[in-house]
């Protein structure tokens, strides 16, 4: 155990196969993060033993069970009506090396901007549990190291932590220069030789190291064609943001944090969502220098900034005007999140960081209604009702921050309004006025846009 680079091999627990329960799960789940800990940056060459069938259990109950099917058709309900014989094969072939990941099923969703499509790729329900089980081992020991500004997919993290993160930075530096980066096809293009030695370093477990390569190289089936592509992992897989996470937080946290921070003339800050990433820097010469070294380090590991999409966005708080000619340019804009952050004035006319619902973001989910809408508008008007404000409750949940609250109303009009227009074409011989279809939605009122969120309410209200 003395020295860096030395193997960690954590002692077995004396407990026959299967003999664990669900709540020493978390307790094995403590001592591998507790290991982790002890033992930074040196490489673990025996986990794969703390998956049992316990664990594979928990990994079950962890896993979405309402989700898409991949290329078998397996349902879960169809999967849970032999759990336990279908776990213990499932663990037997994991350790036994006899397990095939079979392709992920390929399917495409519009982006924001409805003309172009993000690939999604879905395993089969199998695949899904043994995913979560590998991942839950790796979350344990990787917790330990990643570093503050990154939220995705992290256990107790969410994006309006993230959110609420930058607000609180960005006013306690006063603004400053923001790089707003995109990184090219991210999930496409990420490299498994450098995953694969990244992983190395912290995990030497050939059992678990042998399920991941399965998993990048299981290939991806569309149009009833399999094709194995030497780069990427799937977007969508329970395994994905996991390494996305170990990868970027090499290439992008640990370098930003160690070697790029103590070269800058002023104080900066990251933060990270998986793919998508700011920084702010409080100086123009610190953001432009990091911005043009930013494009060669993603380089060295086979990613690429959109040359389009990446920019350099002035976010200082605005000042009073200095002289003659001075004030014409205000700060500009960036979007995070689905957020559009720009500064305002509060109600007590202090100028603040205040977010609202993207353009891309709001077209899409109006979008979204108008196709249900469509679809649907020959179910009974109640179960659109119900339906519609679940949706709508739904993007309160996510959008209903304070100082939104001018968006999340156009949002709820724009739905009234996408429904009159469908219950109206439900019979070419009867029509729903707007003053009779006002008085239905008084007597049936929708839920009221509000904000969710109250713990950013001061981004609004300082």
């Amino acid at each position: 155990m003395e020295g860096r680079g030395h193997r960690v091999r954590e002692p077995r627990e004396g407990t026959t196969p299967g003999a664990l329960n669900l709540e020493n799960v978390s307790s094995k789940l403590s001592r591998i993060a507790m290991l982790a800990r002890r033992a930074e940056g040196r490489a673990f060459t025996s986990l794969a033993h703390s998956i049992d069938i316990d664990w594979l259990r928990e990994a079950y109950r962890r896993t979405r069970k309402d989700g898409a099917v991949g290329v078998d058709g397996q349902t879960a309900e169809v999967y849970a009506a032999n759990l336990a014989g279908n776990l213990q094969s499932l663990l037997d072939r994991a350790k036994s090396g006899t397990y095939q990941a079979p392709p992920v099923r390929r399917v495409h969703l519009p982006k924001g901007d409805g003309s172009t499509t993000r690939p999604i790729g879905i395993p089969g329900f199998e695949d899904k549990v043994l995913q979560r089980a590998v991942a839950m081992v790796f979350e344990a020991v990787y917790e330990t190291e990643f570093l503050e500004g990154s939220y995705g997919f992290r256990p107790g993290r969410s994006a309006h932590q993230a959110l609420e993160s930058l607000w609180t930075q960005t006013m306690r530096l006063q603004g400053g220069w923001v790089i707003d980066a995109d990184i090219k096809g991210f999930f496409d293009t990420l490299d498994h030789g450098q995953l694969t030695t990244m992983l190395h370093r912290r995990v030497q477990d050939g059992v678990l190291l042998r399920l991941i390569g399965k998993w990048l190289n299981a290939g991806v089936m569309e149009h009833g064609q399999v094709t194995h592509p030497e780069k990427g992992t799937p977007q969508g897989g329970v395994i994905s943001p996991l390494l996305a996470n170990i990868y970027l937080h090499e290439v992008l946290d640990v370098w930003f944090e160690q070697e790029v921070k103590p070269r800058l003339r002023g104080p900066a800050f990251l933060v990270r969502y998986a793919d998508d990433f700011v920084i702010v820097c409080v100086h123009e010469d610190d953001a432009r220098r990091v911005l043009d070294v930013l494009p060669k380090r993603f380089g060295r590991y086979g990613l690429t900034l959109h040359p389009e999409k990446t920019r350099l966005v002035p976010f200082r708080r605005p000042r009073p005007p200095q002289g003659r000619g001075d004030g014409g340019n205000g700060p500009g804009t960036f979007d995070l999140l689905g957020f559009t952050h720009h500064w305002a004035r509060s109600r007590k006319g202090a100028w603040v960081v205040k977010r609202k619902t993207a353009a891309s973001r709001f077209t899409r989910a109006i979008r979204a209604i108008t196709v249900w809408c469509r679809f649907h508008r020959h179910r009974p008007v109640a179960e659109q009702h119900k339906t519609l404000g679940q949706k709508l409750r739904g993007h309160c949940a996510y959008y209903g921050i304070t100082g939104n609250a001018e968006a999340l109303a156009r949002f709820s009009y724009e739905l009234v309004t996408v429904w009159w227009k469908w219950l109206n074409r439900r019979s070419q011989r009867a029509s729903l006025t707007w003053e009779n279809y006002l008085a239905m939605l008084k007597r049936n009122p929708l839920p009221a846009p509000r904000a969710i969120h109250s713990a950013l309410r001061r981004a609004a209200n300082p």
